[in-house]
């Protein structure tokens, strides 16, 4: 059986939201037992208040240093980012891990400073990388990610539930999962960014029959 992938459109989400709830809202009498319901990583981590704006921080000699060993595309990539990050992990730590991510690289081992660089390294969104009005914001990956995921199956009595990390490059990052799913196979239902980056205000898609789906894949 197809998958059917239906984008749910919110209102703008705040660090006011609970995410359960407005997830129950805008689903209620549209998701069933055998569908998953995505969510967007960034919006869970606004609805928790894991944000910080740039003025907020002092940048130190060290972050922007280090940034510019990021490529350019990376959330990472600028002074603000990188000392997001390192407030979240450590200084030395990222920095550590940036230099074993570059030896790694020389001996054709890729990967190396997301892995020792923190959890935080692979989901930070810096500013313009999310909806407004936070694009003005740094943007940290949400914090229990299965919990939350829990919560959302328990009480929408669904298959599953899945937070997720996707852009327009084709790149889709499972945060976290549900037990009892397969998540890379939704994970790769979502390559093509239904939720969208900017100003479309879809943080929920739903993935229709989804158990049956992932049934037929055996």
């Amino acid at each position: 059986m197809a998958v059917e992938t239906i984008p749910v459109s919110t209102r703008i989400l705040t660090p006011k939201d609970d995410i359960v709830d407005v997830i129950e809202k805008y689903t209620k009498n549209r998701i069933g037992p055998d569908d998953v319901v995505t969510v967007a990583e960034s919006v869970v981590a606004i609805t928790q208040g894991n944000i910080i704006r740039p003025d907020e921080m002092q940048i130190s000699l060290l972050a922007r240093f280090c940034c510019r060993f990021i490529p350019d595309y990376g959330s990472l990539a600028t002074p603000h980012g990188m000392q997001a990050l390192m407030r979240k992990e450590g200084e030395w730590r990222v920095a550590f891990a940036l230099f074993a991510g570059f030896l790694g690289k020389v001996i054709g081992q890729r990967g190396l400073f997301y892995k020792w660089g923190g959890r935080q390294a692979a989901l930070i969104d810096d500013v313009t990388g999310t909806m407004p009005p936070f694009d003005k914001c740094v943007v940290y990956g949400p914090e229990n990610p299965e919990q939350v995921c829990n919560a959302l199956k328990e009480r929408l009595g669904c298959f599953g539930a899945m937070i997720a990390d996707v852009n327009d490059l084709k790149r889709s990052r499972i945060v976290g999962a549900t037990a009892g799913m397969n998540a890379q196979l939704a994970s790769d239902l979502l390559i093509d960014n239904p939720f969208g980056n900017a100003s479309e205000k879809r943080p929920i898609c739903i993935l229709k029959n989804f158990r049956q789906y992932q049934e037929s894949q055996r």
